[in-house]
């Protein structure tokens, strides 16, 4: 099992530069950047591929309808060349609020989108001329569309690696196996260890089934909150925020994959509740939710001492026990050298914390 953390995209640059040496230098593996709509992703992207040295860098994620398919692969490349060799791309779809409402896009055909981005993507990193006919993507421009002369084109530079690591947030089942068939590894959401099986377990098993044996080990990365200290129930409330926010307002009511994804693990009431009191309230000079923890925040973070560690809920999938450990760190600085990078992965399926 290695280990990844999440920078949060409000940190001053040079703030996250500094937070990423730390986390480098107390043997993190890999660093996940968000953008959704607020700054950019890849411009802290290359100001960290020069302030690091050996962690990864990862676009967590990039969407799929704001930049070209030939936008999004060079400047995969040209991350992975900033880094010299350490960038992975994340993507996802986003959803209609923030495509429709931010960047103006509409939200169609995510999954076709996907699939398409990704071939062209694998097709511009082997230096071969974009030609691609598809139901969302035609490069170049067809006879009737734009001036006529748009002719196939490669990419000029030669790339430090012609296959860049691919990782796909995607929570619907068809999205989950074409992602667990096709890419380097999966970026669920909301994960709930012991009920993944019951949500997901037949698409990855589905994906799997049809996967080429080139792409390797299918590595499913997981999110969520490990804390180091006594008071568990306090580190716990820090994920609540972040729940309330995807499962309650992360979308329209009625049209929310968040949501859709609470009630799948078995919590349609929890759902509704989390759903209908979105905005949330507080009484003035609270700083945190009144609302009583909820199952699916114990569950979705590690949380207590090395004495009083979390406990796997009774009667886990062979998901949660072979897979994943949801896992981000919020740790005192003085901690970061507890860390560790710890032994290599053993060959085979690979486990990201």
């Amino acid at each position: 099992m290695r280990i990844t953390t999440l920078l949060n995209y409000a940190t001053d640059p040079r703030t996250a530069a500094q937070q990423a040496r730390d986390l480098e230098a107390a043997g993190v593996d890999r660093i996940w950047i968000p953008e959704a709509y607020g700054f950019d992703g890849v411009s802290l992207l290359g100001y960290l591929a020069a302030a690091t040295e050996r962690v990864e860098l990862a676009s967590g994620i990039l969407n799929t309808y704001s930049r070209t398919p030939a936008c999004i692969a060079q400047t995969a490349a040209g991350l992975d060349a900033l880094s010299e060799g350490r960038f992975v791309l994340g993507l996802g779809a986003s959803g209609p609020q923030v495509i429709e409402g931010f960047h103006g896009v509409p939200y169609t055909l995510p999954l076709t989108r996907m699939k398409e981005i990704i071939s062209i993507c694998r097709m511009a990193w082997r230096r071969e001329k974009l030609e691609h006919d598809g139901r969302v993507f035609t490069l170049p421009l067809p006879d009737g569309e734009g001036t006529g002369l748009g002719k196939p084109l490669k990419i000029i530079n030669h790339l430090v690696r012609p296959d860049i690591p691919i990782y796909v947030a995607a929570l619907g089942a068809k999205s989950v196996e074409e992602t667990a068939a096709t890419t380097s590894g999966w970026l669920p959401f909301l994960v709930y260890p012991e009920r993944m099986d019951r949500v997901w377990g037949d698409a990855v098993q589905a994906g799997l089934a049809r996967r080429d044996p080139d792409l390797g080990d299918f590595d499913v990365v997981a999110g969520g909150i490990v804390a180091i200290g006594d008071d568990a129930a306090g580190f716990r409330d820090f994920a609540r925020p972040m729940a309330a926010l995807y499962i309650g307002g992360m979308g329209a009511r009625g049209k929310n994959f968040y949501n859709d994804v609470c009630r799948d693990y078995g919590f349609a009431d929890e759902a509704v509740t989390w759903s209908t009191g979105w905005p949330p309230t507080r009484p003035p000079g609270s700083r945190r939710s009144t609302s009583r923890p909820s199952a699916t925040t114990r569950r979705r973070c590690w949380a207590g001492s090395a004495s009083s560690p979390s406990t796997p809920e009774p009667g886990g999938s062979a998901m949660s026990d072979a897979d994943i450990r949801p896992f981000t760190i919020v740790v005192p600085d003085s901690d970061l050298d507890d860390l560790g990078a710890g032994p290599a992965p053993s060959p085979g399926r690979r486990r990201w914390a």
